[in-house]
């Protein structure tokens, strides 16, 4: 499977994707992965940026907000078309283009920093989108970005629940099997069950690398890291939103900042 045939699964589902999550059930996003994320940002102020997977804009519209400028990109028409309905209807200053993150339609040293949440684990040719990032940045730019964390979301992954449904360990396995191209299926977790018989299930492909293969990759085209971080919730976010609760026992996901040498 290449990034086009990725891309149409994406498409597929950015309908649904989009009213689901504008509907606040995506709380793994929400409450737990983007306020982390957003918090390990280095200053961008006055910085031109660039939202590699930008899907309906959500995060975009964070970042843009301490930017100075905001281009984004998207192998989905469909998100793009929503994302670019909200510039209309509250713009601030964000230039969304349906393209693929493995040939971005910039010029080399174009952006300060670029940021991908959650959408370089969704690419097969990773390698040409690690090029293609560094490719646009300027040199001394950054590029942060989030995964599900690989050590704990392997092909195999099973969730162990007490007689009260708390989570007190994750059952992983075939951490090293290659099944990329793999089509999972799900659901928001807090959907409520009117929406679940009216909605389809999320089909999307998924493309494990082990950790040592991301590290090397990133290595590999030419980036220095600089920071990586594991978000946890904390016990008052939890008490918020409880199905959190299972990401205090493992990682689920995984931050990187990669820099592209000044000189």
């Amino acid at each position: 499977m290449d990034h086009l045939a990725a891309g149409e699964y994406w498409n597929a589902n950015a309908e649904a994707w989009t009213k689901l999550a504008r509907a606040g059930y995506d709380v793994f996003r929400d409450h737990l992965n983007t306020p982390a994320f957003l918090a390990n940002l280095p200053d961008v102020t006055g910085l031109r940026g660039l939202d590699i997977g930008c899907g309906e804009g959500y995060n975009t519209r964070l970042v843009a907000k301490r930017a100075g400028s905001m281009d984004a990109i998207d192998i989905s028409e469909v998100f793009i078309k929503h994302a670019h309905a909200e510039e209309v209807r509250a713009p601030l200053g964000i230039a969304y283009q349906h393209a693929s993150a493995v040939e971005l339609p910039f010029p080399d040293a174009a952006f300060d920093f670029a940021v991908g949440f959650m959408s370089l684990m969704d690419i097969p040719e990773t390698e040409r989108v690690l090029a293609e990032a560094f490719r646009v940045l300027r040199p001394g730019g950054f590029l942060q970005f989030s995964i599900l964390h690989p050590c704990f979301n392997p092909p195999h992954r099973r969730n162990c629940r007490d007689d009260d449904r708390i989570t007190y360990a994750i059952e992983v396995g075939d951490y090293f099997v290659d099944a990329r191209g793999r089509i999972d299926e799900w659901i928001f977790g807090i959907e409520p069950q009117s929406t679940r018989e009216r909605q389809p299930t999320f089909r999307v492909p998924r493309f494990h690398r082990p950790l040592n293969e991301w590290f090397n990759l990133l290595v590999g085209a030419g980036f220095a890291i600089e920071h990586v971080a594991e978000p946890r919730p904390s016990d008052e976010a939890v008490a918020k939103w409880p199905r959190l609760q299972e990401a205090q026992v493992i990682a689920y996901f995984l931050h990187f900042r990669v820099r592209k040498p000044a000189a």
